[in-house]
């Protein structure tokens, strides 16, 4: 990678504990611009933690997250800032319930980038065309499906113009009908060379989305490779008994 493009997204020796639990164990990763990494393995392994210290949503005990090149800043009004700049979506859709889907997706460019409101509602309601809900925009989100709510979390997020899109298992709350909605939507983004990290346990997707994917253990990053490699040829126990389980399950 050219000096004068730094990954979007970068860790170096991140560790994390919650008490005597080791959640995360010396993380390095970079995550290039455009690039799908899909992040798997067995529960309990550090996934969703990876993605809170990212977003800052948990501090770190050490080492560094990076983005562009820049530290993290620890708090403030400059990691609010910086927060913008990397869209997340979590299992569960964390929609304002007593605002429309409209407002939820207007509220941060608004409050934060200070966008004008007509133009706020513009660009909302292109982006709930976009991911296939326009017509549900002045609804609560309690009058929405699981699958709609996902999608209009999905774009909030990108409400903010983000350098990267951060998914916590978007579809772990869903049924499988609903699951395709959404994964269709992150397909999309792929598609458009969206920068995401990807934490699924939608081993198909991860297959046929990822630029890389990246086993998890014990709070470890134990391998990664391109999907093919890693779906044909994992190269340590731990992936292979992994694989193993998921896929014949």
């Amino acid at each position: 990678m050219s000096q004068t493009n730094p990954p979007v997204i970068s860790l170096r020796g991140v560790s994390k504990s919650f008490g005597d639990l080791k959640v995360l164990d010396n993380v390095s990763l970079d995550v290039a611009a455009g690039e799908v990494v899909v992040i798997v393995g067995p529960s309990g392994s550090g996934k969703s933690t990876l993605c809170r210290v990212i977003n800052r949503l948990e501090p770190v005990d050490s080492g560094e997250i990076l983005l562009r090149g820049e530290p993290l800043p620890a708090e403030g009004k400059a990691l609010a800032l910086v927060r913008a700049e990397i869209g997340m979506v979590f299992q569960s859709f964390n929609l304002f319930a007593h605002k429309t889907i409209l407002d939820n997706v207007t509220l941060g460019p608004r409050k934060v980038r200070k966008v004008p409101k007509a133009q706020a509602e513009a660009a909302a309601m292109a982006l709930l065309d976009r991911v296939g809900i326009g017509d549900q925009a002045r609804k609560l989100p309690s009058q929405l499906s699981g699958g709609q709510q996902q999608r209009a979390a999905i774009a909030r997020a990108l409400a903010m113009n983000p350098a990267a899109m951060m998914f916590d298992e978007p579809t772990s709350a869903l049924d499988p009908e609903m699951t395709g909605e959404v994964l269709d939507v992150i397909v999309d983004l792929a598609a458009k060379h969206m920068t995401m990290i990807v934490v699924t346990h939608e081993m198909g997707f991860a297959r046929q989305v990822a630029s890389r994917v990246v086993f998890m253990a014990d709070g470890r990053l134990l391998e990664q490779a391109p999907p093919e490699q890693f779906f044909s040829h994992p190269q340590t126990e731990r992936a292979r008994d992994f694989l193993a389980r998921t896929l014949h399950n």
